[in-house]
């Protein structure tokens, strides 16, 4: 059997064991709670990020990192933010196995894309990013989903969706890695403002409108910086937007609709809180869209909120009082 590893045992890295599992791989699941990893040893599953998700015998739960030596692929399941951190914390002996981010986010401090990080400190590891339209519980649960993986090398990215592919796990290869990554960054930031318009009661209208022009900024940044505008209307553009801009079930979704009810940016992202990796990108979008020279409203009004320099409701009167365009 294929030998992989998952790094992050959150909902969504442990739901990725269990895809591995299903097709066909030995999986070991590197999690940095040694309790929780005894538990999910014990008890087969992880009640604390994905309960009632059975781990399959092949899922074998480990608190060392040493223990991935010898994956043919690591994926990496931590959020965007800590991503530099644990690739430096990758033992020197993973050599070079391909590394899959898993997560969707830009880098806060540096505005960079989550492959630059990851050729930043594992220069000799080829670099793939998995993304699309994916809630963990219903990956965990074995429901239907289909997910675009991207590397550089149309051929490793070829690989790689055989090596994760089963009946219900359908990935796509795609050599646009740029575009996936770029897509799943900031399609975080429009569900974010989603959020919002259903926290104030705007309706179903609002929200349409918010996401079409949420849609249209995404793709605009993303051609700027080289992106090739089909990538914008897949699963990791069109279809993860659809999916997280219009459920609560989202984390930023729910983090836009607690603003609009009354939350602080502060107290949303304190630590234990629910991650939105939507608040910490938008800055960092907001800054390479200006670099490009293009307009983000709707991405400029969210960094705004987060940063606490204006409120919801200035926010919304800002958007709604911008200049009509002379097209659509």
């Amino acid at each position: 059997m294929p030998r992989l590893a998952v790094i992050g045992a959150g909902a969504w890295g442990t739901a990725l064991a269990v895809v591995a599992a299903r097709a066909g791989n030995e999986v070991v699941l590197w999690g940095r709670d040694d309790e929780q990893v005894e538990a999910m040893r014990r008890l087969r599953e992880n009640r604390r990020y994905l309960a009632g998700v059975i781990l399959p015998a092949a899922v074998t739960p480990e608190g060392r990192l040493d223990a991935v030596v010898g994956a043919e692929t690591l994926l990496l399941a931590v959020p965007a933010q800590r991503l530099r951190e644990v690739c430096r914390l990758l033992p020197p002996a993973i050599g070079e196995a391909p590394l899959v981010i898993c997560a969707k986010g830009l880098e806060q401090k540096s505005g960079l894309r989550l492959s630059e990080v990851v050729t930043m400190e594992r220069p000799a590891a080829p670099v793939a990013a998995l993304s699309g339209p994916s809630f963990a519980l219903e990956v965990g649960q074995g429901l239907p989903t289909a997910v675009t993986i991207a590397a550089e090398d149309h051929d490793l990215a070829l690989d790689l969706a055989q090596l994760l592919a089963s009946p219900a796990f359908r990935p796509y290869a795609s050599d646009d890695l740029l575009g996936v990554e770029l897509a799943g960054a900031l399609k975080n930031v429009i569900a974010i403002a989603a959020g919002v318009t259903m926290g104030k009661g705007l309706g179903e209208n609002a929200r349409a409108s918010l996401v079409t022009r949420g849609l249209a900024e995404m793709t605009r940044l993303a051609v700027a910086l080289g992106a090739r505008r089909e990538t914008l209307m897949g699963l990791s553009g069109l279809g993860d937007l659809i999916l997280t801009a219009t459920s609560l079930t989202s984390r930023n979704t729910g983090f836009g609709y607690a603003l609009a009810r009354g939350d602080t940016p502060k107290a949303l992202m304190a630590a234990g809180g629910k991650l939105s990796e939507g608040a910490y990108t938008a800055g960092a979008a907001c800054t390479l869209a200006r670099r490009a020279g293009v307009e983000l409203p709707v991405a400029e009004a969210v960094r705004a909120v987060v940063a606490g320099e204006i409120g919801v409701d200035a926010a919304i009167e800002a958007l709604l009082s911008r200049p009509l365009p002379t097209a659509e």
